[in-house]
């Protein structure tokens, strides 16, 4: 069933949340008006709340500091209107074409692995190849809810067979920097925190600085993979589901890591997943 999320009301005015959501994109009100097309003046009164704002310049000024969707309703609300933007389950009629899709993308990606996370790093769904990466890790870290920073980065978790691990570690660390700074999301900070206290690798004396890519070097039976990463998000979404998956591909580094990838499927060692 579709549902209009439901965020907590907050105890701030719009006002003040806009002007947060501002001061963390390092925008002057000026900047921030030229953006939205509306006058200096009259934002300075709306983040102050001398100006009400109607539902349309909430939305307006929401686009411009790229606030997520989730915390536009957080916004609405704060304004005394309802939320605009529904959560819906994957497994939601309106969401079936996407489901179909992703399915589709994950099964086309093997032999290679590829997985479907949320916007807190959770697993949602993934192909056969990923049984490769997480092979070996502790089953408390397979629990569902799956998170995929815990399950790289903690010492029970795939972290032991990562070769270079301070610099894929350094990795994922600065990509969860760049969605807190995006999203501001409290539950992020904290997983931060946690994976912070892990036991930290001694640095690589000798990083590849010519390298273009950062690859995760993972060690598997017979062989040591190198293997990097792309993430492709879904563009334009009205739903905040749709707009917080993120479905990450892996790809063979080299002609060695792509033939022990293909002759493992060929032997049939992958199997369902997900």
């Amino acid at each position: 069933m579709t549902t209009v999320s439901e965020p907590a009301v907050s105890q701030q005015p719009v006002g003040h949340l806009l002007r947060d959501w501002r001061q963390r994109r390092r925008l002057s009100q000026l900047d921030l008006a030229l953006r939205a097309e509306i006058s200096a003046r009259h934002l300075s009164f709306v983040e102050t709340g001398r100006s009400q704002p109607t539902s349309d310049m909430i939305l307006r000024l929401a686009r411009q500091l790229e606030v997520p969707l989730r915390d536009r309703n957080v916004l609405l609300l704060a304004g005394g209107y309802a939320p605009a933007y529904p959560a819906s389950s994957l497994t939601d009629p309106p969401m079936s074409a996407v489901s179909d899709a992703i399915e589709r993308i994950l099964h086309a990606h093997e032999p290679f692995p590829a997985a479907v996370i949320d916007g807190r790093w959770d697993l949602i769904a993934a192909n056969a190849a990923v049984d490769l990466l997480t092979g070996g890790a502790a089953p408390a870290l397979l629990e569902p809810p799956v998170n995929v920073l815990r399950l790289s980065l903690h010492p029970d978790g795939i972290a032991p067979r990562i070769v270079n691990l301070p610099e894929w570690r350094a990795h994922l660390l600065d990509r969860l920097d760049r969605d807190i700074t995006a999203t501001a999301d409290h539950a992020l900070i904290e997983l931060r925190d946690e994976l912070l206290a892990y036991p930290s690798p001694a640095a690589d004396p000798r990083p590849d600085t010519r390298a273009i890519l950062v690859p995760m070097k993972l060690r598997v039976p017979g062989a040591t993979l190198s293997l990097f990463s792309t993430t492709t998000v879904f563009g334009t979404p009205r739903d905040i589901t749709l707009a917080e998956l993120a479905i990450e591909s892996f790809y063979p580094a080299d002609q060695e890591s792509a033939r022990y990838l293909t002759e493992r499927s060929a032997t049939g060692h992958l199997r369902e997943h997900g």
